[in-house]
C-alpha cells in the first residue's frame, strides 16, 4: 500500500504539475481581463525616475571631480621627479667631494705604498672606484602575455625577473672569481642587499628597474665561465619557458662606481659577568 500510494501521489505531480490555485488565479484573471493594479505601474515608473536620477547625479559628480583628480596625479608626478632631481643633484655632489677627500687623503700621506694600500683596500670593499676588463650579465622582464580572444593583457607574468634572480647572478659571478660587481650601476659590497618591496627591486634601498644590467669585473675569460655556469643554463630555462631576456657579453674597460661609504661601527668591551671575576684561589679561568 505504501508503494501504490507513492506511485499516486508521482502520477498527479506529473499530471498537475501546477498548483490548483494558481491555476484558477490565472483562468479567472483570463476570464475578467483586469490589467494589472495601476499602484504597481507607478511604483516601477517611480523607481525606474529615482534610479536615472541617482545615476546622473553620480555621472555629473565623476565628471566634475576628474580634472581635480587628474591635477593631483600630474602634481604628484612632477613632485616626484622633482625629488628624483634633486637627488641626482646631491648624489652629483657626494662624489665630487669624495674625489677631493681621496685626493687630500693621497697627498696627506706621506708614503706613496700606504696610498696604494688603501686603493686596493677600498677597491676590495667596494667604497672605491675601479676600472678593469670583465662581463656584463643582461637580465630584462618578458613582455607581457596577451589573450588573442579577447585582446586583454593577462595580470600573472611568469617572466619577471625577481630580486632572487639578481641575487643568484651576482653570487654565480663571485663564484667564477668576479673581483667588483654592480647593479644597474649600484656597486655591490659586503653589506649590500638586494630585495623586494611591493613589487619593485631595491639594491641598498635604491630601486633598479627593468632591464637590468650586472657588470663584473674578474680575471680573463669570466664571460666564458659565467656562460657555461649552472646559473646561465638556468636562466636560458627562463627564456625558453618564460620567454625572459638574457644575454653574456664580455666587456673591456669597465668603470664601476664606488659604493657610498658604509656607516661606522664602534666596539665596545663587554661589561664584566660573575663568571669573569678571579676566583678565591687568585686564579682566574
Amino acid at each position: 500500500m505504501t508503494f501504490a500510494r507513492r506511485d499516486d501521489l508521482l502520477g498527479d505531480l506529473f499530471r498537475t504539475p501546477l498548483d490548483p490555485g494558481y491555476a484558477q488565479a490565472a483562468a479567472r484573471r483570463a476570464r475578467t481581463g483586469a490589467p494589472p493594479p495601476r499602484w504597481g505601474r507607478a511604483a516601477r515608473a517611480v523607481t525606474l525616475a529615482a534610479v536615472g536620477f541617482l545615476l546622473a547625479v553620480a555621472y555629473h559628480q565623476a565628471v566634475a571631480e576628474a580634472p581635480s583628480a587628474s591635477r593631483a596625479r600630474d602634481d604628484l608626478v612632477a613632485d616626484v621627479r622633482s625629488r628624483q632631481r634633486t637627488a641626482e643633484d646631491l648624489q652629483r655632489q657626494v662624489d665630487a667631494l669624495r674625489t677631493q677627500v681621496d685626493q687630500a687623503r693621497d697627498d696627506a700621506l706621506a708614503d706613496a705604498s700606504g696610498a696604494a694600500s688603501l686603493r686596493g683596500l677600498a677597491a676590495r670593499t667596494g667604497t672605491g672606484r675601479v676600472t678593469g676588463d670583465g662581463v656584463v650579465v643582461r637580465v630584462v622582464d618578458a613582455p607581457p602575455q596577451v589573450d588573442p580572444v579577447t585582446g586583454k593583457t593577462e595580470e600573472e607574468n611568469l617572466g619577471i625577473v625577481l630580486d632572487r634572480d639578481l641575487q643568484d647572478v651576482a653570487n654565480g659571478l663571485f663564484q667564477e672569481g668576479a673581483e667588483a660587481i654592480a647593479v644597474n650601476g649600484q656597486r655591490l659590497t659586503a653589506t649590500s642587499t638586494i630585495r623586494a618591496a611591493g613589487g619593485v627591486i631595491l639594491v641598498d634601498f635604491k630601486p633598479v628597474t627593468s632591464p637590468y644590467e650586472v657588470a663584473a669585473i674578474g680575471p680573463p675569460g669570466l664571460a666564458d665561465s659565467f656562460s657555461s655556469s649552472a646559473t646561465a643554463k638556468r636562466f636560458r630555462r627562463y627564456v625558453e619557458n618564460y620567454r625572459m631576456q638574457f644575454g653574456v657579453k664580455a666587456r673591456k674597460g669597465l668603470v664601476l662606481a664606488a659604493a657610498p661609504e658604509p656607516p661606522l661601527r664602534y666596539a665596545h668591551p663587554p661589561s664584566p659577568s660573575p663568571s669573569a671575576t678571579a676566583s678565591p684561589s687568585g686564579g682566574r679561568r
